[in-house]
């Protein structure tokens, strides 16, 4: 399902138990010098990872300052983060200008201890190629280095890179738990282009030998998967961004199951099994 951009007013975007994706969580905080927010989300683990400015995050009496360094964009430098365990208080004071602020959660009951990712905390994928229509960036925040100290949260940056092109290619999917071929994650995205009216297409494929669903994705578009196949491309000329939240079922590792009409891309694509692998 899409999502235009829209004024949400710090309000949830996709709450606790939605009945599409109810293993995710996702808001959008927009704040000005000195605003505070604070919330807590029972029953799902978070984290706070500012798009654009700095905050102070505070959780439960412990303090991280000075989360977030970007400016105008999320082009402009590295992403940073704080872990928020399940159900904790947390606040967020803006100490820039202004700050637009992403809060990713994902369904867990445990109680997890707190933590800052830094910019040299930050796990950097990169794989494709201009040839192949496949060249991107992922920038994971909460990736696998942390499966010790988070529940069921992923959180990432992708990026293309150049200009155009093809991303969560070949078609996969993650909806139905049958391991060791597959996982059940819930997927929340949230769009950015570079330049900003840029646009592309979210492919959605339910059921195999179906025609399926084409969103049309613009700048902080929003698109939830609850199942299906789901490629997404931008169109030429322009650079796409999309913060990723996966939350699982019965465990934290990605296991994507590749469209066997497609999966043999897998072996023409440089890097993409080392992609792979810094999911599971």
């Amino acid at each position: 399902m899409h999502f235009p951009p829209y004024d949400n007013k710090n309000e949830a975007i996709i709450d606790v138990d939605d009945s599409r994706v109810p293993l995710n969580y996702f808001n959008i905080v927009k704040l000005t010098r000195g605003q505070a927010f604070e919330y807590a989300v029972p029953g799902y683990e978070t984290a706070v990872v500012p798009a654009t400015g700095s905050v102070d995050v505070t959780i439960e009496g412990l303090s991280f300052p000075s989360v977030g360094s970007r400016g105008v964009d999320v082009w402009d430098g590295e992403p940073e983060g704080v872990y928020v365990p399940s159900g904790a208080k947390a606040q967020i004071v803006c100490v820039s200008d202004a700050a637009e602020v992403f809060i990713a959660g994902a369904k867990y009951d445990k109680v997890l201890e707190p933590f800052d990712v830094r910019q040299k905390d930050i796990d950097l994928v990169q794989y494709g190629s201009d040839d192949t229509k496949t060249h991107r960036k992922i920038k994971h925040i909460l990736g696998t280095k942390y499966h010790d100290k988070v529940g069921r949260l992923l959180v990432s940056e992708l990026f293309t890179v150049g200009q155009g092109g093809w991303s969560g290619f070949p078609p996969h999917k993650h909806d139905t738990d049958r391991l060791p071929e597959e996982s059940r994650h819930d997927e929340t995205y949230n769009f950015r282009f570079r330049p900003n009216k840029g646009f592309g297409l979210q492919l959605v494929q339910r059921e195999d030998g179906k025609v399926g669903d084409a969103y049309h994705i613009v700048d902080g578009s929003t698109i939830v998967l609850d199942k299906g196949y789901h490629p997404c491309v931008v169109a030429p000329g322009y650079e796409m961004y999309y913060f990723t939240i996966l939350g699982g079922l019965s465990q934290r590792s990605l296991v994507q199951y590749f469209q066997p009409d497609h999966a043999w891309q897998i072996e023409t694509i440089p890097g993409i099994k080392d992609m792979i692998a810094k999911f599971k």
